[in-house]
């Protein structure tokens, strides 16, 4: 599917459902927790006097206090989480279908959230509404300010309700915006001078420095990002996703499909579609496939054509998150994964 006939619905629930690794960019082209609930209890109460916050819309939220009743986009609660701040409600993928946590929700014990909706176009305005909230936050996959997983037809009864803050992860390095959560959580009352927090950027910090040493070593080693539904394989290129241009800045050699280009208007797309039949246009060592759960894995791939890829015969296929849980300990394996697989990487593709 192409993004000149995509409608922007379609889009927008086709970046939800995972076929677009970048996610949200084509919205532009139309766009350990033990502990941690005692520790946003008291975050909560030693915060005190009016609270302010400039977003990635260039939207200060001013409030007369530090806000208590957070509901958060889920991947955004799970980064909060990590810092020490509990949210009351959530909305995007949270739990699956055995009723487990979904891979974005992180370590946040879902059952003490309140859910407002699982999937794209969810989001009960009822359930918000009974929650009294002081704030609504979420991610940004456009330069327009696209608040995501908000729905567009409800989106200004929700907006009534609280205002929102939007932290971008539209076209920039994964850096920027564990910075700008890092941000958010310390003025919502988060210690950020915690042992365990400040560990984990040690650790993000020199799992970079690991990557960038694997990447240097192993310069002719070919990496794809991908993606899997049951009609259409996606590639990604590295501009606009958070992970993937950070990973290239860092010296990995990334296979590049010209459909994900940018074009001079800074728009294009995130990804290119391929048949299952033509899987194998592109030569690469190793495989990065989504893990998102409305994704295909790739043990449930059976199509013959995947597995006569050099990379899956050779085992050199991992997982990448292309929505990212903002906080610097989930970020770290996002990066040893693929430097442990750049230094066992044989030449394959």
């Amino acid at each position: 599917m192409s993004h000149a006939r995509a409608t922007h619905l379609t889009r927008r629930g086709l970046l939800a459902a995972g076929g677009a690794l970048g996610l949200g960019a084509a919205l532009a082209a139309c766009g350990d927790g033990k502990g941690k609930d005692d520790t946003s209890d008291k975050a909560a109460k030693n915060a005190s006097g009016p609270w302010s916050f400039k977003d990635d819309r260039g939207t200060t939220v001013k409030l007369d206090k530090v806000p208590a009743n957070i509901v958060a986009f889920t991947g955004v609660a799970a980064a909060l989480y990590d810092y020490g701040i509990q949210v009351k409600g959530v909305f995007g993928p949270t739990k699956t279908k055995a009723g487990k946590a979904d891979v974005q929700a992180g370590d946040m014990d879902v059952s003490k959230v309140t859910v407002l909706g699982n999937a794209w176009g969810q989001f009960s305005i009822e359930k918000y509404a009974s929650l009294a909230p002081d704030v609504l936050i979420t991610t940004l996959f456009d330069d327009a300010g696209t608040l995501w997983y908000v729905p567009e037809e409800s989106k200004k009864k929700i907006a009534q309700l609280a205002p929102s803050v939007g932290i971008s992860v539209y076209d920039r390095q994964i850096t920027q915006p564990l910075q700008r959560m890092w941000d958010l959580a310390e003025s919502l009352g988060a210690d950020m001078k915690a042992a365990e927090i400040t560990a984990a950027k040690k650790r993000f910090e020199d799992a970079a420095a690991r990557l960038r040493a694997a990447a240097k070593a192993k310069p002719d080693i070919k990496v794809m990002a991908a993606s899997a539904s049951d009609q259409i394989f996606y590639v990604s290129g590295t501009n606009l996703s958070i992970d993937l241009e950070y990973f290239k800045a860092l010296g990995v050699n990334f296979v590049e499909p010209p459909e994900s280009a940018k074009d001079k208007n800074g728009g294009g797309g995130w990804y290119e579609s391929l048949s299952w039949e033509n899987v194998d246009k592109y030569q690469a060592d190793i495989i990065m496939m989504d893990d998102r759960s409305s994704t295909i894995q790739p043990a449930d791939i059976t199509k013959a054509t995947w597995k006569k890829l050099p990379a899956v015969k050779a085992g050199q296929v991992i997982s990448r998150s292309p929505e990212p849980i903002l906080s610097y300990d989930k970020c770290v394996p996002l990066l040893t994964n693929l430097a442990e697989a750049l230094e066992k990487a044989k030449k394959v593709g």
